[in-house]
Parts: structure tokens; sequence; C-alpha cells
């Protein structure tokens, strides 16, 4: 088996916020906590779940955005959470990514060629401006904009031009991960599917792996290899797209796919779950399993114990004590 492009192994990442009380002891937010996974070259790893689990700090937890609590991050097998920030320079290269707003993630300032040939001056300081603006040229030819785009500003395009501009920026570094940090979810329905298809078609030319965080769960089931749930800042299940959609092990899994709209006439298909309460706080998460207190199925157990994240074969794997009978502690 290959080596993953991308491991990561126990990472927590917990914010200092200020005392409830003067003269209290600070407190964390536990926006993740304790996450493991990994990223095959070429691949894509969508990360879902609610607003608030800690899915974008995971993915600026591996950016290097932020030093992290704990746990370990490593690249094509070379460990980059505690290089120094010269040392991570050269890492930055491998690691890109594509913001959610294609409006706020640009420089209003800077034209699109400044703009796409930025990673270009940082990383690749031995080309002439004339070469630079070559490669500016086909990568603006990857991504389906016309070369005059190369002298215009960033307010006289679309939002879906801009996320265009947005993934030319990254490409331009010739990386070997993406993160797609909700990076469709300020876009029309029309213009959502475009850019997925873009990225696909990028993924198959280039042999980029893309860790793709976001709650459409719609969009996920059509462009992703493996999926991994999270709730709470924990994953609570994690496995391949038909073993996540088709074979649901967890009970937040569930309720997510449930809210999912489709087709079918009312009754034809699996019936939507509601689920009671409201999302515990990360800064007091609950003890035991930390979604027991919305669950349809939790027991006396769920309260007291937190469940394992166990494997039920082929890398399929949830956190829930209704399923670990049969299983293994994944690995």
């Amino acid at each position: 088996m290959n080596a993953p492009l991308l491991k990561v192994t126990g990472l927590k990442k917990y914010y200092a916020i200020g005392s409830r009380f003067p003269g209290a002891s600070p407190r964390q937010l536990r926006a993740v906590d304790d996450v493991s996974f990994s990223i095959g070259h070429g691949e894509t790893l969508s990360l879902v779940g609610e607003s608030g689990c800690g899915k974008s700090s995971v993915g600026r937890s591996i950016l290097g955005l932020f030093p992290i609590t704990d746990g370990s991050i490593e690249l094509g097998g070379m460990r980059i959470d505690r290089l120094s920030s010269e040392a991570f320079r050269p890492v930055r290269k491998k690691l890109q990514v594509v913001f959610q707003d294609p409006f706020s993630s640009l420089n209003p300032r800077m034209k699109v060629r400044d703009i796409v040939a930025e990673p270009l001056r940082n990383f690749r300081s031995d080309l002439s401006r004339a070469q630079i603006d070559r490669k500016v040229g086909d990568v603006l030819d990857q991504v389906g904009l016309p070369r005059d785009a190369i002298g215009r500003w960033p307010h006289e395009f679309s939002g879906g031009q801009r996320q265009r501009i947005g993934i030319a920026r990254a490409l331009s570094a010739e990386p070997e991960l993406i993160v797609c940090d909700e990076a469709v979810s300020a876009l029309d329905v029309s213009v959502k599917a475009q850019i997925i298809n873009l990225l696909q078609d990028l993924q198959r030319e280039l042999g980029l792996a893309l860790l793709f965080i976001s709650h459409d769960l719609g969009i996920v089931a059509h462009m992703t290899h493996r999926v991994a749930v999270m709730y709470l800042g924990k994953i609570v299940e994690i496995g391949t797209r038909q073993e996540v959609f088709c074979q649901t092990r967890h009970p937040y899994t569930k309720a997510l796919l449930s809210s999912v709209p489709s087709m079918k006439a009312h009754g034809a298909g699996s019936r939507r779950i509601i689920l009671a309460g409201d999302v515990p706080s990360p800064v007091n998460p609950p003890p035991g399993c930390r979604f027991h207190a919305r669950c349809p199925s939790a027991m006396d157990r769920c309260k007291v114990e937190e469940p394992l994240l166990v494997s039920h074969g082929d890398g399929h794997a949830s956190a829930c004590h209704l399923n670990d009978v049969n299983g293994e502690p994944a690995r």
C-alpha cells in the first residue's frame, strides 16, 4: 500500500477564550479534539458537518495558519506542524487553499496577473517577467478564463469567475494538496456545478489531492472519494463515499443524510430525521458521547462512556456504541 500524501494524527486545536466571571480561570474552546485521517495522492477527502463542528479549523491547522495544540501533521512523510516559519516556507508551495468567499479572498488593488503570479514570485525567483506572464496565461487556460483577463481587476468578474481566479492562484504554485474551504458555498447552483467539474478535471489532469470542506452533502456525494463526518470537534464516521452514504453507521450521519433534498415521492425513501435540541458548546462538551443529548438511539452508556472510532472493515469506521460490538479499533 502506498504511503499517504497527508497524515493527520490526534490533531487538537483549542482556543483560549475569556473567563465568564472576573478572576476565574480562562476557558478553552475545543474546536478540534483528537482528529485523525489521511489523504492519498490524487484523492479527495471531504470533511462534512454542521457549522461550528471544527472543519475549517482542521483545514487551517494543516495549512499552518496557526499553531496546533497537540497531535501531528505529516506531508509526504515529513512532519510539518513543528516547523519554523522559515522551514515551513517550501512546504507552502505544496499546500494551497481555495477560500469560501471569492469576493473577499482576492485583493481588489491587484490585477489578475499579479494575483495569479504571487505564488510564482514567492517560490520561483528564477523566473523572468516574460516567463511569469507565460505561466499565468497557461494557468488561466487551465481554469477556463480568457488570457485577456490578465490585465483586468477582480471587480470586473462574476463570483464564479473570481473563484476560478482563486483556483488559478493556487495552481500556479504547482501544489500537491489543495484545501477547498467551502469553496463553492457562496456560488449559484449552476456555477457550483461548473467549479466542481473544473476541480475534478484538474485533479485527473494534475494528480492533485483535495481536502474538500463542505456542509453540502449533495456536492460531496458527486465528487469525493472518501468522507469524514465531524461533530463537535471529533470525527464520528469516516469511509468511502459508498460506505458513508449507503452503509451509514452513525446516527448523526443518518440525520445529515436524511436532510438532503430528494426527488423521491413522500414516503418512497428514508424518513426525515429531526434532531432535538442544539449543538452543545465546544467550551464545555458533554461527557460520554458528544451526540448523546440529541441522539434518538442514545443509551445510558452513551452518557458516561465516550465511544471509540471503531473500524468495520476496509477503512469504514464510526464512533458509536451501537456499532462497536463486532468492530475493531480504527487504526
